[in-house]
């Protein structure tokens, strides 16, 4: 059957491949787009070309992609891109590779790398864990870094967390060997889960020793919901890990 798109009977080109394509199988996220602006309709159709990787499937040149060779560190789930921006305009030595499945906010950044000419910064419209899996080389990310993940508060629900040993040996693969794993988040029972996974993934070492911690670093930025939480006397661990 030809592409009814196509008058001379071949096949059409296929589509950048995104999120909402294919078959779901059970993910960390939902997608809650929420309200798409008209500016950040725009960012996508203008501003994608010059910040954004379309995924493909297939293990991707980074050197090619930032024109440069650079240490590189990964952030999951950027949300509305505020931690990624703040490292972007501290950190110009490394580059920045950010992945988020909410349109908004990859639009939201898309604006916001554009006003401050950020040229070491580039994004991805897509599954996090399928990005690391098919895209990244092993041993490419000098860090990975996870702020917040959806806590999945309900015990039926855990399944669906990000952090769990399968993932856990994937980011060691993907990190190189001195590497760090930085994680953040609000909820005492996730930040168990995470001990339980990640002190016992081979390859990672808790800087803070079984089971620890560490203070907000200076390169992740407080949140104005984290702030808010802090006075309400919630909770916040930081977890930072190295690739031995």
């Amino acid at each position: 059957m030809t592409d009814p798109a196509r008058s001379d009977g071949r096949k059409a080109p296929p589509k950048p491949y995104t999120v909402a394509d294919g078959e779901r199988r059970v993910r960390s996220f939902v997608l809650r787009q929420g309200r798409f602006t008209e500016a950040q309709q725009r960012a996508f159709a203008q501003l994608w070309p010059r910040y954004g990787l379309d995924y493909a499937g297939r293990p991707r040149d980074l050197d090619a992609a930032f024109g440069r060779q650079a240490p590189r560190v990964l952030e999951i789930g950027f949300g509305n891109g505020e931690a990624l921006l703040h490292s972007a305009r501290q950190d110009r030595a490394r580059d920045h590779l950010g992945i988020e499945v909410h349109a908004p906010g990859v639009g939201r950044l898309l604006n916001a790398l554009a006003r401050e000419d950020l040229g070491h910064v580039r994004v991805y419209h897509h599954d996090a864990v399928e990005v690391l899996q098919h895209e990244i080389a092993d041993g490419a990310l000098d860090e990975v870094r996870i702020y917040f993940p959806d806590p999945w508060h309900k015990k039926r629900h855990h399944k669906r967390r990000l952090v769990n040993p399968a993932f856990a040996a994937l980011v060691v693969r993907k990190l190189a060997p001195g590497g760090r794993l930085h994680l953040a988040t609000d909820w005492a029972d996730y930040a168990e889960q995470m001990w339980d996974v990640l002190d016992a993934t081979a390859g990672l070492r808790n800087r803070a020793g079984p089971r620890g911690h560490v203070a907000r670093p200076d390169w992740r930025p407080q949140t104005h919901f984290e702030a808010r939480g802090r006075r309400l006397g919630h909770g916040v661990w930081d977890l930072l890990y190295d690739r031995a």
